[in-house]
């Protein structure tokens, strides 16, 4: 599945949409320790957190992970938005818990 297609879904909404929605997406991943996240979320990755700063856009690109998705109801904050625009990063929002919303992504990517 493509990023564009679980952006087309209508799971999550829409926060920004970055340079690559046609990459595809590997595996959901779910994580809030940036440490953790850096050193292991898998390439091509839906990360999934409630992390919403800077830090985690940065680990996202260290990482390759394919998009973000905010969930519980998580946002970015104003410097974190206005990176993931400057920097072409997709970023999704759900308000259901980060298991649930990655367990969507994981059943989407067995369709």
């Amino acid at each position: 599945m493509t990023v564009q297609k679980l952006l087309d879904s209508g799971m999550f909404h829409i926060v920004n949409v970055g340079e690559n929605p046609e990459r595809e997406i590997t595996v959901p991943f779910c994580c809030d320790l940036l440490s953790i996240a850096m050193g292991r979320a898998p390439a091509g990755c839906a990360w999934v957190t409630v992390m919403g700063n800077m830090n985690t856009l940065a680990v996202a690109t260290l990482t390759d992970a394919a998009c973000i998705i905010m969930a519980e109801g998580a946002t970015l904050d104003d410097i974190a938005m206005k990176k993931a625009r400057d920097q072409e990063i997709t970023v999704m929002g759900t308000e259901l818990p980060i298991f649930e919303a990655a367990f969507k992504v994981y059943q989407a990517l067995q369709e």
